[in-house]
């Protein structure tokens, strides 16, 4: 039986990366805040013939990613999906320390602390699929804080995967444009969600990804819209 952790799984691309992982004989555990949405998405996972199980974590507090982390142990993990994130979107000069900490905290630290935790149980073929953005790669006006984790992300990412080829560990980053998540619900402005790509193609990089034989690495994929950048 597959055993995969996906943070964030209970709408979004979380969602739609849970759903195309799960086929008869996996097993997902489903990470979030929100028990409803996560007892719907593990519904819609045992509709396609798997198994699931929800943990409720803040991955603001180190305690609640231990939790997961022991949750997970006492068995392999084939993958780890870092999916979950917050973006915090204003002129730089508006950001306070504490969204500042707040950001760090879910969007590199958790990340870090997860992979750390949860290398020991990844065998050979395993895989570490981080959800960047293409603001990983490219900052844009109001994206600071959100652009400055996506790109610290990236370096954390790029050297942890060279550490860890001898294991036959695979660092997977995935780098998806605009994406039609509830993120813009939050965010000021105008934004054409209906050009945005749906969340489901974001889930089927990944599913590309990880399925191909273990000694193959798909390392960076990125996952852009006919409609450009947004």
């Amino acid at each position: 039986m597959k055993r995969s952790v996906i943070t964030g799984a209970g709408r979004g691309i979380g969602r739609a990366i849970a759903l195309r992982l799960a086929e008869k004989g996996s097993h997902l555990i489903l990470h979030g805040r929100d028990k409803g949405a996560l007892a719907e998405t593990r519904v819609k996972v045992t509709e396609k013939g798997g198994t699931a199980e929800i943990v409720i974590a803040d991955l603001i507090r180190p305690r609640d990613i231990d939790a997961l982390v022991s949750k997970v142990g006492g068995g392999p993990l084939d993958v780890l999906v870092n999916n979950a994130g917050v973006g915090c979107v204003k002129p730089f000069e508006e950001v306070s320390l504490d969204e500042w900490r707040e950001s760090l905290a879910v969007n590199v630290t958790a990340p870090f602390l997860l992979v750390r935790g949860l290398v020991p149980f990844m065998e050979r073929g395993a895989a570490i699929v981080n959800i960047l953005s293409i603001a990983a790669r490219t900052g844009f006006p109001g994206w600071s804080v959100y652009s400055m984790c996506k790109f610290a992300l990236e370096g954390f990412s790029q050297s942890i995967r060279e550490e860890l080829r001898e294991r036959g560990v695979r660092v997977i980053n995935i780098y998806p444009a605009a994406t039609d998540t509830d993120i813009w619900n939050n965010v000021p402005g105008d934004w054409p969600r209906e050009k945005m790509l749906p969340p489901g193609e974001v889930a089927d990089a990944v599913y590309y990804a990880v399925t191909r034989p273990g000694p193959v690495s798909v390392e960076n994929i990125t996952v852009g819209g006919i409609a450009g950048k947004l």
